[in-house]
Protein backbone atom coordinates (compact mmCIF):
# COMPACT_ATOMS: atom_id res chain seq x y z
CA UNK A 1 0.00 0.00 0.00
CA UNK A 2 2.85 2.27 0.92
CA UNK A 3 4.31 1.53 -2.94
CA UNK A 4 1.54 1.59 -4.83
CA UNK A 5 1.13 5.64 -2.56
CA UNK A 6 4.68 6.95 -3.47
CA UNK A 7 3.77 5.64 -6.66
CA UNK A 8 1.17 7.92 -7.10
CA UNK A 9 2.82 10.88 -5.29
CA UNK A 10 5.69 10.43 -7.72
CA UNK A 11 3.51 10.58 -10.66
CA UNK A 12 1.73 14.14 -9.44
CA UNK A 13 5.06 15.62 -9.48
CA UNK A 14 6.23 14.38 -13.09
CA UNK A 15 3.72 14.05 -15.37
CA UNK A 16 1.37 17.19 -14.97
CA UNK A 17 0.29 18.98 -18.19
CA UNK A 18 2.18 21.89 -16.88
CA UNK A 19 5.64 20.17 -17.20
CA UNK A 20 4.55 17.95 -19.81
CA UNK A 21 2.46 20.07 -22.08
CA UNK A 22 2.68 20.31 -25.62
CA UNK A 23 1.83 24.42 -25.84
CA UNK A 24 2.51 25.55 -23.13
CA UNK A 25 6.12 24.31 -21.50
CA UNK A 26 6.53 27.87 -20.19
CA UNK A 27 5.02 31.38 -19.14
CA UNK A 28 7.73 33.16 -20.76
CA UNK A 29 8.89 33.54 -23.86
CA UNK A 30 11.86 32.37 -25.35
CA UNK A 31 12.98 33.57 -29.06
CA UNK A 32 13.44 30.71 -31.84
CA UNK A 33 14.09 30.95 -35.29
CA UNK A 34 10.26 29.89 -35.92
CA UNK A 35 9.02 31.90 -33.14
CA UNK A 36 10.30 35.57 -32.52
CA UNK A 37 9.26 38.79 -33.30
CA UNK A 38 10.63 39.55 -36.63
CA UNK A 39 8.63 36.45 -37.81
CA UNK A 40 6.00 38.37 -40.05
CA UNK A 41 2.20 37.00 -38.96
CA UNK A 42 -0.71 38.58 -41.36
CA UNK A 43 -4.66 37.55 -40.91
CA UNK A 44 -5.46 36.19 -44.53
CA UNK A 45 -8.24 38.22 -46.00
CA UNK A 46 -10.67 36.07 -44.72
CA UNK A 47 -9.64 35.61 -42.16
CA UNK A 48 -9.81 40.02 -41.32
CA UNK A 49 -12.98 39.83 -42.36
CA UNK A 50 -13.62 37.44 -39.38
CA UNK A 51 -12.03 39.70 -37.10
CA UNK A 52 -14.12 42.60 -38.26
CA UNK A 53 -17.26 40.29 -37.50
CA UNK A 54 -15.88 39.25 -34.32
CA UNK A 55 -14.71 42.72 -33.13
CA UNK A 56 -18.82 44.40 -34.11
CA UNK A 57 -19.62 41.64 -31.51
CA UNK A 58 -18.99 44.17 -28.83
CA UNK A 59 -19.57 47.67 -28.11
CA UNK A 60 -17.57 50.82 -29.42
CA UNK A 61 -14.45 51.06 -27.41
CA UNK A 62 -14.14 47.78 -26.27
CA UNK A 63 -12.52 45.75 -28.90
CA UNK A 64 -10.06 44.41 -26.68
CA UNK A 65 -12.90 42.33 -25.23
CA UNK A 66 -12.21 40.48 -28.23
CA UNK A 67 -9.10 39.44 -27.64
CA UNK A 68 -9.41 35.65 -26.74
CA UNK A 69 -11.88 34.55 -29.70
CA UNK A 70 -9.31 37.34 -31.95
CA UNK A 71 -6.07 35.19 -30.79
CA UNK A 72 -8.17 31.87 -30.96
CA UNK A 73 -8.65 32.91 -35.13
CA UNK A 74 -4.94 33.79 -35.00
CA UNK A 75 -4.44 30.18 -33.66
CA UNK A 76 -6.43 28.24 -36.47
CA UNK A 77 -4.58 29.95 -38.83
CA UNK A 78 -1.22 29.32 -37.93
CA UNK A 79 -2.08 25.95 -36.39
CA UNK A 80 -0.36 27.55 -33.17
CA UNK A 81 0.14 31.13 -31.65
CA UNK A 82 3.37 32.73 -31.83
CA UNK A 83 4.13 35.88 -30.41
CA UNK A 84 3.95 37.28 -33.72
CA UNK A 85 0.70 36.60 -33.96
CA UNK A 86 -0.04 38.26 -30.37
CA UNK A 87 1.30 41.29 -31.59
CA UNK A 88 -0.72 41.55 -34.34
CA UNK A 89 -3.82 41.01 -32.77
CA UNK A 90 -2.67 44.08 -29.88
CA UNK A 91 -1.74 46.21 -32.83
CA UNK A 92 -5.52 45.61 -34.27
CA UNK A 93 -7.13 45.59 -30.87
CA UNK A 94 -5.50 48.21 -29.62
CA UNK A 95 -4.02 46.82 -26.94
CA UNK A 96 -0.49 46.72 -25.26
CA UNK A 97 1.06 43.48 -26.25
CA UNK A 98 1.42 42.34 -22.81
CA UNK A 99 -1.91 42.93 -22.02
CA UNK A 100 -2.36 40.14 -24.65
CA UNK A 101 0.60 38.29 -23.45
CA UNK A 102 -1.21 37.61 -20.34
CA UNK A 103 -4.59 36.27 -21.94
CA UNK A 104 -1.96 33.94 -24.18
CA UNK A 105 -0.29 32.46 -21.09
CA UNK A 106 -3.13 32.27 -18.52
CA UNK A 107 -4.96 29.91 -21.34
CA UNK A 108 -4.17 26.65 -22.03
CA UNK A 109 -6.10 26.48 -25.12
CA UNK A 110 -3.09 28.66 -26.67
CA UNK A 111 -0.56 26.69 -27.76
CA UNK A 112 2.70 29.46 -27.61
CA UNK A 113 4.76 26.44 -29.91
CA UNK A 114 4.52 24.36 -32.43
CA UNK A 115 2.26 21.42 -32.11
CA UNK A 116 1.33 18.80 -35.44
CA UNK A 117 -1.49 18.79 -37.02
CA UNK A 118 -3.45 16.93 -34.64
CA UNK A 119 -3.13 17.99 -31.21
CA UNK A 120 -3.86 15.20 -29.37
CA UNK A 121 -4.56 16.08 -25.49
CA UNK A 122 -5.32 13.31 -22.99
CA UNK A 123 -7.33 14.22 -19.56
CA UNK A 124 -5.25 12.46 -17.26
CA UNK A 125 -6.85 14.27 -13.87
CA UNK A 126 -8.81 11.87 -11.15
CA UNK A 127 -12.02 10.49 -12.99
CA UNK A 128 -9.84 9.86 -16.43
CA UNK A 129 -7.12 8.41 -14.25
CA UNK A 130 -9.20 5.86 -12.25
CA UNK A 131 -10.49 5.00 -15.59
CA UNK A 132 -7.14 4.03 -17.27
CA UNK A 133 -6.14 7.41 -18.49
CA UNK A 134 -2.85 6.10 -18.04
CA UNK A 135 -3.17 3.68 -20.26
CA UNK A 136 -4.45 5.48 -23.05
CA UNK A 137 -1.15 7.44 -22.79
CA UNK A 138 0.43 4.59 -23.25
CA UNK A 139 -1.02 3.56 -26.13
CA UNK A 140 -0.53 6.31 -27.93
CA UNK A 141 3.14 6.63 -26.87
CA UNK A 142 3.60 2.95 -28.25
CA UNK A 143 1.41 3.90 -31.52
CA UNK A 144 3.30 6.93 -32.45
CA UNK A 145 7.03 6.70 -30.99
CA UNK A 146 6.71 9.60 -29.03
CA UNK A 147 6.51 10.99 -25.17
CA UNK A 148 4.10 13.67 -24.10
CA UNK A 149 5.03 16.68 -25.07
CA UNK A 150 6.29 15.67 -28.47
CA UNK A 151 5.38 15.75 -31.71
CA UNK A 152 5.97 12.55 -34.45
CA UNK A 153 8.61 12.65 -37.31
CA UNK A 154 6.21 14.20 -40.28
CA UNK A 155 4.40 16.70 -37.79
CA UNK A 156 1.20 15.34 -37.95
CA UNK A 157 0.84 14.51 -34.07
CA UNK A 158 1.58 16.20 -30.64
CA UNK A 159 0.87 14.44 -27.47
CA UNK A 160 -0.18 16.50 -24.61
CA UNK A 161 -1.51 15.97 -21.08
CA UNK A 162 -4.60 17.98 -20.12
CA UNK A 163 -6.57 19.28 -17.14
CA UNK A 164 -10.00 18.45 -16.67
CA UNK A 165 -11.38 18.54 -20.01
CA UNK A 166 -15.15 18.51 -18.71
CA UNK A 167 -16.29 14.90 -19.84
CA UNK A 168 -15.94 13.69 -16.24
CA UNK A 169 -18.78 10.59 -16.87
CA UNK A 170 -16.94 9.62 -20.78
CA UNK A 171 -13.66 8.56 -18.91
CA UNK A 172 -11.28 8.03 -20.09
CA UNK A 173 -11.40 10.41 -23.44
CA UNK A 174 -8.89 12.28 -24.76
CA UNK A 175 -9.55 15.90 -26.94
CA UNK A 176 -8.08 16.29 -30.44
CA UNK A 177 -8.33 19.35 -31.85
CA UNK A 178 -12.06 20.48 -31.21
CA UNK A 179 -13.36 16.81 -31.04
CA UNK A 180 -14.05 14.96 -28.23
CA UNK A 181 -13.38 11.02 -28.47
CA UNK A 182 -14.58 9.36 -25.00
CA UNK A 183 -15.22 5.99 -23.24
CA UNK A 184 -12.05 4.73 -24.63
CA UNK A 185 -10.34 1.58 -24.83
CA UNK A 186 -6.28 1.44 -25.84
CA UNK A 187 -8.12 -0.34 -29.49
CA UNK A 188 -9.72 2.52 -29.70
CA UNK A 189 -7.07 5.69 -29.71
CA UNK A 190 -5.14 3.40 -31.72
CA UNK A 191 -7.77 3.03 -34.51
CA UNK A 192 -8.31 6.90 -34.16
CA UNK A 193 -4.63 7.61 -34.82
CA UNK A 194 -4.99 5.34 -37.51
CA UNK A 195 -8.21 6.98 -39.21
CA UNK A 196 -6.49 10.47 -39.09
CA UNK A 197 -3.15 9.64 -40.51
CA UNK A 198 -5.03 7.70 -43.16
CA UNK A 199 -6.58 11.57 -43.76
CA UNK A 200 -10.26 9.73 -42.34
CA UNK A 201 -12.08 11.47 -40.18
CA UNK A 202 -12.90 9.40 -36.94
CA UNK A 203 -16.18 9.28 -34.92
CA UNK A 204 -16.33 11.54 -32.65
CA UNK A 205 -18.53 10.97 -28.76
CA UNK A 206 -18.52 7.78 -27.03
CA UNK A 207 -16.75 4.74 -28.01
CA UNK A 208 -19.58 2.70 -26.00
CA UNK A 209 -23.09 1.90 -27.02
CA UNK A 210 -24.58 4.93 -25.32
CA UNK A 211 -25.60 8.26 -26.64
CA UNK A 212 -23.92 11.53 -25.04
CA UNK A 213 -23.51 11.30 -21.40
CA UNK A 214 -26.32 8.73 -20.94
CA UNK A 215 -26.05 5.96 -17.83
CA UNK A 216 -24.30 3.08 -19.38
CA UNK A 217 -27.26 0.53 -18.42
CA UNK A 218 -29.75 2.93 -20.30
CA UNK A 219 -32.21 5.57 -19.07
CA UNK A 220 -33.65 5.84 -15.54
CA UNK A 221 -35.21 8.86 -16.05
CA UNK A 222 -36.97 10.85 -18.49
CA UNK A 223 -38.23 7.68 -20.67
CA UNK A 224 -40.82 9.18 -22.13
CA UNK A 225 -41.85 11.76 -24.64
CA UNK A 226 -42.18 15.12 -22.29
CA UNK A 227 -45.92 15.69 -21.86
CA UNK A 228 -47.61 19.01 -23.49
CA UNK A 229 -48.63 22.26 -22.08
CA UNK A 230 -50.38 22.42 -19.03
CA UNK A 231 -49.71 18.47 -18.03
CA UNK A 232 -50.43 18.81 -13.95
CA UNK A 233 -52.05 21.99 -13.81
CA UNK A 234 -55.36 22.13 -11.81
CA UNK A 235 -58.28 22.52 -14.19
CA UNK A 236 -59.80 25.28 -12.73
CA UNK A 237 -56.56 27.63 -13.02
Amino acid sequence: MLNSRAAVAHRSIHATSTVQSGGNQLFVHRNTPENNPDVKFEFTPENMKRVEAIIKNYPEGYKAAAVIPVLDLAQRQHRWLPISAMNKVAEILGMSRMRVYEVATFYTMFNRSPVGKYHIQVCTTTPCMLRDSDGIVSAIQKKLNIEVGQTTHDGLFTLSEAECLGACVNAPMVQINDDYYEDLSPRDIEHIIDDLAAGRKPKAGPYINRFAAEPVGGLTTLTEPPKGPGFGVKSDL
